[in-house]
């Protein structure tokens, strides 16, 4: 489960950034993720709660916004949303060419912090 990997690293960034600001809790952790990413929602859900465990992020919430599937195509030159995404042809012409322009997406986005941390 790679989940449980990615979730250490985005607690790990957000805690040196925290450790720069002098912010002692987080209360929500705030990211985008694609559908296209690899990235399964509930298992990194579950990862983040159990690799925060012990640190300024325990109890935080991890708040993911979803980002659809979104190519470009080539030929028709228009953006289509793709689901199911198991075909990857332009649905407006059935091109081949399209290209991925959303959906892969695995951004942190913002850190919330109590408002006494946030003065600081």
């Amino acid at each position: 489960m790679h989940e449980l990997s990615i979730a250490c690293d985005l607690i790990e960034c957000v805690r040196e950034e925290a450790a720069r600001r002098g912010i002692e809790h987080v209360v929500a952790v705030h990211m985008r993720l694609g559908v296209f990413s690899g990235v399964v929602k509930e298992a990194l859900l579950f990862s983040f709660d159990v690799a925060a465990h012990g640190t300024l992020l325990e109890g935080a919430r991890l708040v993911i916004e979803d980002v659809p599937l979104v190519v470009h195509c080539r030929r028709c030159r228009a953006e289509h949303v793709l689901a199911p995404i198991l075909d990857l042809r332009c649905p407006g012409c059935g091109s081949a060419r399209a290209e991925v322009v959303r959906g892969n997406e695995l951004e942190l986005v913002a850190v919330e912090v109590p408002d006494e941390d946030a003065h600081r």
